[in-house]
């Protein structure tokens, strides 16, 4: 066939396929659908529209299938996005962060996609809007805010925004006086942007040419970007570079790292032109944060053996690893998240038992006490402040039943003020639901905890339908936070269900340590586990249920569909990284070489490619019966990019033995984040919903 696919009537599309044949590690890899990986990819992110016309010919014709098989959930689908759109405050607005003689803020208009960023004066007074972040995304099919910082004197705004969806962010600086932006544009930028203390000098991250944040440049007002200091240039292209400014204000913070290994350089932020200095040179396998205070960093560290992290001093003239001092000792079971100090106080996030808590320290007297909370499962966040001599503590509360709430907390006295609490207004009643932790046996007699949310009057039988989430990869960890979207499927009679399996840090570092490289395949087992565990207690029904998950917990999406296709009546796959094996081989990509300490290098380690081989979900589809699958993606996706998901679509139509329904729909303007607007994106949460319902069974509108 010359045609990118053959399309009949109303059957799925059938691709192409041009074998490609190489050998690698002794290995005959042939790969059918290669074609569909464009050659000009970098060009792509930039500009989808030079997609050579054959791909995007493939991907509309099955955008155009996926619509016609949707078509009869359209009905559905408008009611649950009015649904999910009655629960969002539309005029909503964060608590205002207060930072010298201003308060800084984010507000939305009733009906508007993007946010303002607004500030009043500390004492109160009239608001000025500083960005409307609605009137630069008009005209433009993508729009997204990245990093934005105003300057220590309150006069300029750095600000940030993506307008393909490849990540690749153009920063812009705004004359707060005026509310003009200046002539001066920095391209191709991570999207991250700090100040110096002059207000006058700011330094960002610039991608090379695979896409990777690797140079810290410095620019000065007035002068145009082409002339912009480099500042620091990661040669490792497994590393990535952040830049970022310590709370005290003091330094400017450039941390490079992998996924297990990191360095941080400090510039004086009171002499931006001066020269960086390295706390401690990397160490394969240890990482570590930094914070100052007076003439002291603390430091957050798993060094020495300190799986769950620890937190040491060191003298600010001298840091290096030879003058650690702990301060926090490791503690096994107890992983320390993150870290803020301010000037009186050390605070600190960690979890112990698979629940975060929230630890003050006073750094003169050395008492410490820990924040309390009542519910079995729940989460928690550190919300970050600009400033640093203060006794206020800003931290965040939900529960799968419970709305976000922010709380000040005084370190001092102990009390804490709620500032804000979650608004639905279609109405939410906490007495409705109802929420539990469970624990399955993993094959190798792991205990993996569940978090579950359910209406009260659903009846627990082994009747229910489940939507069972999991992700499992780089430690991540997925609270058990209230989710507005979840709560139209529980109204319908779904058991809403949480995975933490390992790969993840629930239960420690161990955890993540448990699911990753040669340990990877546990994540698969341990969410196979939880599904057959919900089942053999009677919590759902053992035909009824939704496998979802996104980017690597697309995945375990892909893995276990491979495994188990018949213990799931669905799946969802929003971004899959599901072409492992290819993906872990071409080092040109975005984020190879930084993913091979998460996978291991199937280059240069043959036991590496033998394990991905075993498991990558594109090269494991066989002849067998799958479930029903609905795939999304993105077509100026850096991170997956969107040849995987089509590449596995294809595989899977062509190998599947019972003609399951597969929907496949890519965003011909998005990235990985799908949608950049806040309703925009409810309409992909929307069809994800009308696709578990139908499928299950749960409402009329029949798609299989």
């Amino acid at each position: 066939m010359s045609e990118a696919a053959t399309v009949t009537g109303d059957e799925a599309p059938i691709a192409r396929t041009s074998p490609v044949e190489r050998t690698v590690q002794g290995h005959a890899l042939v790969d059918p659908y290669a074609w569909l990986r464009a050659d000009n990819w970098r060009e792509v992110m930039r500009d989808p529209s030079v997609l050579s016309p054959e791909i995007r010919g493939y991907l509309e014709a099955e955008n155009a299938y996926a619509e016609r098989r949707m078509a009869p959930t359209d009905e559905l689908r408008q009611t649950l996005f009015a649904e999910l759109k009655g629960r969002i405050k539309e005029d909503d607005s964060t608590v205002p962060t207060p930072d010298g003689p201003y308060a800084y803020a984010v507000r939305y208009l009733e009906g508007a996609e993007h946010p303002l960023i607004v500030r009043t004066p500390r004492a109160g007074g009239e608001e000025t809007v500083l960005l409307d972040a609605n009137a630069e995304a008009r005209d433009k099919s993508y729009f997204r805010l990245g990093g934005m910082d105003h300057s220590t004197d309150h006069r300029w705004l750095a600000w940030a925004a993506d307008e393909t969806g490849g990540e690749m962010f153009t920063i812009r600086i705004r004359d707060l006086d005026s509310g003009t932006d200046l002539d001066e544009r920095i391209e191709h930028t991570a999207g991250s942007v700090v100040w110096a203390a002059d207000g006058r000098t700011l330094f960002y991250v610039q991608l090379d040419d695979n896409h990777r944040p690797a140079r810290v440049y410095r620019h000065t007002l007035g002068t145009p970007s082409e002339t912009d200091v480099l500042v620091y240039e990661e040669a490792d292209p497994g590393f990535f570079v952040g830049v970022g400014r310590s709370l005290s204000d003091r330094f400017i913070v450039i941390d490079t790292h992998d996924h297990e290994t990191s360095e941080v350089h400090l510039i004086d932020a009171a002499v931006p032109d001066g020269p960086s200095h390295l706390v401690a040179p990397r160490v394969v396998e240890q990482e570590y944060d930094v914070d100052d205070r007076g003439d002291r960093l603390y430091v957050l560290t798993n060094a020495d053996g300190a799986e769950d992290f620890k937190i040491v001093t060191a003298p600010l003239d001298n840091p290096g690893r030879e003058t650690w001092r702990e301060l926090v000792p490791h503690v096994p079971g107890r992983l320390i998240l993150s870290m803020t100090v301010f000037s009186g106080h050390l605070v600190r996030l960690e979890r112990e038992d698979g629940l975060p808590r929230i630890v003050v320290r006073d750094l003169e007297t050395g008492e410490e006490h820990a924040i309390a909370f009542d519910e079995e499962a729940y989460s928690l966040g550190l919300a970050g402040g600009y400033e640093f001599d203060t006794t206020t503590l800003r931290f965040t509360y939900s529960s799968m039943t419970t709305p976000a709430r922010v709380y000040d907390y005084d370190m001092v006295s102990r009390q804490r003020t709620l500032r804000k609490e979650q608004e639905v207004p279609s109405g939410h009643d906490p007495d409705h639901y109802v929420t539990r932790r469970l624990h399955f046996t993993a094959p190798d007699g792991e205990s993996v905890p569940v978090s579950i949310l359910y209406h009260r009057d659903t009846k627990i039988d082994g009747t229910a339908p489940c939507l069972l989430y999991g992700y499992g990869s780089y430690g991540i960890t997925i609270p058990a936070g209230f989710s507005t979207n979840a709560l139209s499927l529980v109204n319908r009679g779904f058991v809403y269900a949480i995975a933490h399996i390992r790969g993840g840090r629930d239960k420690g570092y161990h955890w993540y340590r448990d699911g990753r490289r040669e340990k990877k395949e546990n994540t698969f087992t341990d969410f196979i586990a939880c599904a057959e565990g919900l089942v053999a207690d009677g919590w759902i029904a053992p035909d009824r249920i939704v496998a979802q998950g996104g980017s690597a917990g697309g995945m375990l999406m892909g893995a276990i569909a491979n495994l188990a296709p018949d213990r799931f009546r669905g799946v969802v796959a929003e971004v899959p990284f599901v072409d492992v094996l290819n993906t872990m081989l071409d080092e040109t990509l975005p984020l190879t070489p930084p993913e091979w300490p998460e996978w291991g290098n199937p280059i240069e380690d043959p036991e590496a490619f033998e394990r991905m081989l075993r498991y990558s979900p594109y090269d494991n589809v066989t002849e067998k019966a799958y479930p029903a699958m609905l795939v999304l993606a993105g077509v100026t996706d850096p991170r997956v990019t969107y040849w995987e998901p089509a590449k596995w679509v294809a595989r899977l139509r062509a190998s599947a033995t019972n003609d399951p329904l597969i929907v496949f729909k890519t965003n011909m303007d998005a990235g990985h984040g799908g949608a950049s607007g806040r309703f925009q994106r409810l309409e992909e949460v929307a069809l994800i919903q009308a696709f578990a319902l139908a499928i299950t069974e749960t409402e009329a509108a029949k798609i299989a």
